[in-house]
């Protein structure tokens, strides 16, 4: 690994690694319990390793669509095997899509508008 990628690899862990002790630390407040460094620690670790995998996983559906960039469909296809995963990702794409259409209506709604006082000046 490259001087830049390790210091990425290395930001990225502690990213990870300060996001698992807030959750737990938050998850510990609210059911009276403690996680101990070690714990906080493998947590951070298989998260880590297993965001990992799936970036790799992503990337080989892409490449293997003959695409650059990973889809929606490919994380809908990573996420297959946990069916609660697979729902909250189907309902958050749709949720996406909804904003998207009705973004465009927006916006084509004041293209008409532009149209129509443009047609109105002449």
């Amino acid at each position: 690994m490259s001087v830049d990628r390790d210091e990425t690899h290395q930001r990225l862990k502690a990213a990870v690694h300060f996001t698992v002790g807030r959750l737990c630390q938050q998850t510990g407040e609210d059911h009276h319990r403690e996680f101990s460094r070690q714990v906080i620690a493998a947590i951070a670790e298989t998260a880590f390793r297993q965001c990992d995998i799936f970036a790799k996983d992503l990337e080989a559906f892409a490449r293997h669509a003959k695409r650059c960039t990973v889809s929606a469909e490919d994380v809908k296809l990573l996420a297959r095997r946990s069916t609660a995963l697979s729902t909250h990702i189907q309902n958050k794409s749709e949720e996406l899509n909804q904003e998207q259409r009705d973004l465009k209506k927006k916006n084509t709604g004041k293209r008409k508008s532009r149209d129509t006082e443009e047609e109105s000046r002449e």
